[in-house]
């Protein structure tokens, strides 16, 4: 455990960690969020997600109302100020990335920007499995200098 000072004593302190992912894995975001916290970690995850499991709906088009009705985006903003919120508030991010319409290690505009928050912010970056070779943005993934745990989580820092 990381030793932090507090009044002048050593207090342990559990790390927190952020989960960053596409919609589409959230049933995974609430497996690998049971692990993590069974190895010991604090753990955000988006609204969305939680309300997914809550639910037992995990249907992206359930809760991405805006491609229906446009006038629905600032659900979408409040959501990703949201998390960008969780971002500043954890020690660590975690980016989940599967497969995703063929593309492996897909990680999409969203998650990119929610890396980019934790970079800003000064946090170490993790991403669960290698990242899309054939990925436009790549260079900016890699300049943020992520571990990249090739699906073992216990590699995360505590």
């Amino acid at each position: 455990m990381k030793k932090t000072k507090t009044d002048g004593k050593n207090k342990s302190r559990t790390k927190t960690v952020v989960i960053c992912s596409s919609a589409s894995f959230y049933r995974e975001v609430i497996d690998v969020s049971k692990a993590l916290k069974r190895l010991g970690f604090k753990v955000l995850i988006p609204l969305t997600a939680g309300k997914m499991e809550r639910s037992g709906d995990f249907r992206v088009e359930t809760y991405k109302t805006w491609f229906k009705d446009s006038k629905n985006y600032s659900r979408k903003t409040f959501l990703t100020k949201h998390h960008f919120n969780k971002v500043s508030k954890g020690d660590v991010v975690l980016v989940l990335n599967y497969e995703k319409n063929g593309r492996p290690g897909y990680i999409g505009g969203a998650v990119l920007a929610e890396m980019a928050i934790g970079l800003f912010l000064g946090k170490k970056i993790y991403i669960l499995n290698p990242i899309d070779e054939e990925v436009s943005y790549k260079e900016e993934i890699l300049c943020m200098l992520p571990v990249i745990l090739n699906g073992d989580l216990t590699k995360i820092k505590k």
